[in-house]
């Protein structure tokens, strides 16, 4: 199985060119064109993207995070939502790595088969990194109004996170 793996992407890149040379497209032009606009895009998200690394870490540095998690902690447990991971579901919608390095936090602190490490691992796949996405894919085509976007992908994250703690705490009684 592991032999296979090593030749898809080869084969995959050589399918490519084939089907390149077959319909006659100019291979190393096509590529240094998509090279180009990968580079435009780049630039264009590069500000939007420097805010959130930057947000992220401030976010961490200071006691921001610990005050809003012992602000929501007392909202959103009777829900069922331990305040141990606040700080993710707080993290998640704006940085992968930042909640990332809270949910490795977290699992070794409580480890992977306790109930907060479980829970986590549902909340960390069944949420969505909403401003880094939205960032990313609005500002590659120049949309700067984000609409109804922003609350809908928002109200998807609180529902993960609401449905995870309840899906998880179902599944290890």
């Amino acid at each position: 199985m592991k032999s296979i793996g090593a030749f898809i992407l080869p084969v995959f890149i050589l399918s490519i060119l084939v089907y390149g040379i077959y319909r006659k497209v100019d291979i190393f032009d096509a590529f240094l064109d998509g090279a180009a606009d990968g580079l435009k895009i780049t630039i264009k998200i590069l500000p939007a993207l420097c805010g959130l690394l930057c947000a992220v870490s401030m976010l961490r540095a200071s006691s921001a995070l610990s005050f809003i998690t012992s602000m929501l902690s007392t909202i959103l447990s009777p829900l069922g939502v331990p305040s141990e991971i606040l700080p993710l579901a707080l993290l998640r919608p704006i940085s992968g790595s930042g909640s990332l390095a809270i949910l490795t936090d977290i699992l070794k602190t409580y480890g992977a088969d306790s109930a907060i490490g479980k829970t986590a691992s549902v909340i960390m796949g069944s949420t969505e990194t909403t401003f880094y996405a939205i960032s990313v894919y609005f500002g590659s085509v120049g949309i700067k109004d984000t609409r109804y976007t922003l609350p809908s992908a928002l109200l998807a994250d609180f529902t993960g996170l609401i449905i995870g703690v309840w899906i998880t705490k179902l599944l290890l009684l």
